[in-house]
């Protein structure tokens, strides 16, 4: 039988995992010390568009909502022209 040479190959997923796993410790040691940092993220983004709902989603940073929100499953139809 042939040798099929697959060594390289091996050697080049081992390096890929050991970087990936690097990576991903250096993303934990990062938030580490907040356990509710996508949390923290989720009820800022909710707030945010909470206020935006309030004001008709009028004001210029609301305006990246209109596109997901101007249908019939949603309910909320917003036009700006108006």
């Amino acid at each position: 039988m042939k040798d099929p040479h697959n060594n390289a190959h091996v050697g080049y997923g081992m390096i890929l995992v050991a970087a990936s796993l690097t990576v991903i410790a250096l993303v934990a040691l990062a938030i580490g010390s907040n356990v509710l940092f996508s949390d923290n993220i989720q009820r800022e983004n909710t707030a945010h568009f909470k206020e935006c709902k309030k004001n008709d989603f009028k004001t210029v940073d609301c305006e990246k909502y209109l596109d997901r929100i101007n249908n019939d499953i949603s309910g909320i139809h917003v036009d700006l022209n108006k």
